[in-house]
């Protein structure tokens, strides 16, 4: 098949890219960065070097693919994030119908299914709407957990407080995913036999409460007795304000962090249970932490 990767060589998009070449496939990466050029031709595919934001160019790189795997790159300069992820959506699906590609897969997210109250991803709930309305595609939507490396942002916080906090914690449970599980089921997803309707995976490696996430973080750290105390929405807001993060991003934080806590964010993946778990557990990932933590990254 003639696959078409976007992501460049990030966390999923370069270990899919990986499977898909070795699976015999020609795969084209596309990227926005020039010099990504030479690392994808390394991986035996071919690099299309340009932004999502240039509707010709996104056409043109998608002449002659059967599929798509799509993503939405997130823009902290967007004063509207969810605006951002509806014209980025727009523009996919424009090239896609332009382009003949008859095979979709889209990273969306866990927590796509709320219409409201969820941040950032409402981006990706409406980019599911808008690639299921494009006629004549088979579309099956992604959606991952709560991913392992957004615990780094507590490193921080570990070092300064000796404990994790947010406003979410404790006894939630969070769905945790890793890179590489995403990008096996990216690949799966791919080779499927095209279904009529559009189709939603859920993609989790490890089922956790935060307080057993502490634990396992703080046993690799040598901190043993590591505990998430749960706080305020005002004080993770100031805690996100403090490291620099804008204003408009942190607010849409907060409101993930909001639906993981009620147990909105998973309430969807719920239902689709029992669904089989990835391979790369919390305690791998405690180990890629506690490396990371003592280089003071």
């Amino acid at each position: 098949m003639k696959i078409t990767v976007t992501g460049s060589l990030g966390n999923i998009s370069k270990p899919l890219t990986q499977l898909l070449v070795q699976q015999g496939h020609h795969v084209t990466v596309i990227s926005s960065q020039p010099e990504r050029q030479k690392d994808i031709e390394a991986l035996h595919a071919h690099a299309a070097i340009g932004t999502l934001e240039d509707a010709d160019f996104l056409r043109n790189a998608l002449q002659g693919a059967d599929a798509l795997y799509a993503m939405v790159p997130p823009s902290f300069t967007a004063a509207d994030q969810r605006s951002w992820y509806q014209e980025t959506g727009r523009r996919y699906a424009a090239a896609i119908k332009a382009a003949g590609v008859r095979r979709v897969v889209f990273l969306s997210s866990m927590g796509a299914h709320l219409d409201a109250g969820i941040g950032i991803i409402l981006g990706a709930h409406d980019v599911e709407s808008i690639f299921n309305d494009i006629p004549g595609i088979s579309v099956t939507h992604l959606r991952p957990g709560y991913f392992y490396y957004n615990l780094y942002g507590f490193m921080d916080t570990i070092r300064k407080l000796g404990h994790i906090r947010a406003s979410y914690g404790e006894q939630d449970m969070i769905e945790l995913i890793a890179p590489a599980d995403i990008a096996v089921v990216a690949a799966e997803e791919l080779e499927a036999t095209p279904a009529a309707t559009p189709a939603i995976r859920y993609i989790v490696s490890d089922e956790r409460t935060c307080n057993e996430v502490a634990a396992a973080i703080g046993k690799a750290i040598g901190q043993p007795d590591l505990q998430w105390r749960r706080c305020s929405r005002e004080q993770t807001l100031a805690d996100c304000l403090e490291k620099g993060i804008p204003e408009n991003v942190a607010v849409n934080l907060v409101d993930i962090f909001a639906n993981i806590h009620s147990g909105d964010f998973a309430a969807d993946y719920r239902k689709h249970q029992p669904i089989p778990l990835g391979k790369i557990k919390l305690e791998d990932f405690a180990q890629e932490f506690a490396a990371a933590f003592r280089h003071g990254n």
